[in-house]
């Protein structure tokens, strides 16, 4: 049975049975040498009980399950090492899909970044495709249970390869089981000859806009507040105009401006949650520009650049990086890169 709270005795007051069981053993510090121990003495344990043993420590029965009664750090294995974690940390990185193992319930941080979403496609003369949205970028405490949990990192949107060109493709979201999933970016707007672009989908952060060729009004997808920004507009007007660069972490994608092609949104600098020197994830790829010059820079230098009259180009470091393609300029828009996961705890 659950345990009584508090009572206060007074002289004279007989000590009966139900009072030893509510009042005392439901609300003791129980002793066990293990689980198994605890389980074959309390078989149907109740709700604010609370046991001790060498191998879970202190924890407390919570109606479902016995949980650590502390919310304290715990501890895991699993994916790589961090080499240089910050001090009173150990930490694991996860740059493909896993197990986590964590062998000590409790606290973790957690830096979560989805993949990238690919740059736009157009292969028409004079045309330029907006910049692909970086991935969806997380950073939070959670608890997780002494088991093991799945983790998934997002693939980068591809570039799309067909003849007539489009909006490029999402990036994949990055999942620890059920309990945390960030949204992939989304792919940067082609531009259609004669008909009116579609929007990209929306992701993490939004994909830049196509320039447009007749006047259709500029177009962008939008970013998902808390876990990135919108992308830029491409120009409205004439053939040759630059596109939109995609969103990234830190900031949304540069608009189009006449000729010159959106950069792509600036990323996110991990150092301080890592420990390693000044790395940036997530930045939204450039948008394209169909001339010789004039195209968007990738976002921090991990979204890759808008094409020149050309292809545009795939996120830096592809890998781990969570940037968005650059937007193709009569080509294909770059591919975006796969996500990343950290997962660190104290030690």
């Amino acid at each position: 049975m659950a345990g009584l709270g508090r009572k206060t005795f007074s002289p004279g007051d007989v000590l009966t049975s139900s009072d030893v069981q509510g009042y005392l053993m439901d609300q003791s510090v129980m002793v066990f040498a293990g689980t198994a121990a605890r389980a074959s003495a309390i078989p149907s344990p109740s709700a604010g009980m609370v046991a001790y043993s060498t191998a879970t420590a202190l924890q407390v029965y919570n109606g479902t399950a016995w949980v650590d009664a502390s919310t304290g750090y715990g501890s895991a294995t699993g994916g790589t090492a961090l080499a240089t974690p910050p001090s009173g940390y150990a930490g694991l990185a996860f740059t493909a899909d896993g197990t986590l193992t964590v062998t000590k319930a409790g606290l973790f941080d957690v830096f979560a970044c989805a993949g990238g979403g690919a740059g736009g496609t157009i292969n028409q003369s004079a045309q330029a495709s907006g910049g692909g949205g970086a991935g969806g970028v997380l950073q939070t405490t959670i608890y997780l249970a002494a088991t093991t949990h799945a983790v998934t990192i997002g693939a980068g949107g591809a570039a799309r390869t067909n003849a007539n060109g489009g909006a490029g493709n999402n990036g994949l979201a990055t999942s620890i089981g059920s309990l945390l999933v960030v949204p992939g970016g989304g792919g940067g707007n082609g531009n259609g000859v004669g008909a009116e672009p579609t929007l990209a989908g929306v992701g993490g952060s939004g994909g830049g806009g196509g320039a447009q060729d007749r006047n259709f009004g500029p177009t962008k997808a939008l970013g998902i507040v808390g876990l990135g920004n919108n992308g830029g507009e491409g120009t409205a007007g004439n053939l040759g105009n630059g596109a939109g660069g995609g969103g990234g972490q830190s900031a949304v994608g540069g608009n189009g401006s006449g000729s010159v092609g959106g950069a792509g949104g600036a990323g996110i600098d991990i150092a301080t949650f890592t420990g390693n020197a000044s790395t940036f994830k997530a930045g939204g790829g450039g948008g394209g520009r169909s001339n010789a010059s004039g195209a968007g820079a990738g976002g921090s230098s991990v979204g890759g650049a808008g094409g020149s009259n050309a292809a545009g180009s795939a996120a830096a470091a592809n890998t781990a990086s969570g940037g968005g393609g650059g937007g193709g300029a009569s080509g294909t828009g770059g591919a975006g890169g796969s996500g990343i996961l950290f997962i660190r705890f104290k030690v």
